[in-house]
């Protein structure tokens, strides 16, 4: 389906109901098609805490005061 932008502008809602039940809707400047509304892909499932557990580090001394010439670039 394509619509111009006032038509979209117009029915937004109502566009948007139909892309996330699958369609594709063009939306035109003057006649000619300047983008397409489509639905973002879905995870389609819960977040898994942890997976990532593991695959990070931290330096010992991460909190160790900063070297003055390295302080002095903050100020």
């Amino acid at each position: 389906m394509q619509v111009n932008m006032h038509e979209a502008k117009t029915n937004f809602s109502r566009l948007v109901k139909r892309a996330l039940a699958g369609e594709e809707i063009r939306i035109a400047r003057n006649g000619k098609a300047v983008l397409v509304l489509t639905p973002l892909l879905n995870s389609g499932g819960a977040r898994v805490p942890g997976l990532s557990a593991g695959k990070g580090w931290v330096a010992d001394d991460f909190d160790s005061p900063l070297d003055p010439e390295v302080l002095r670039e903050f100020e």
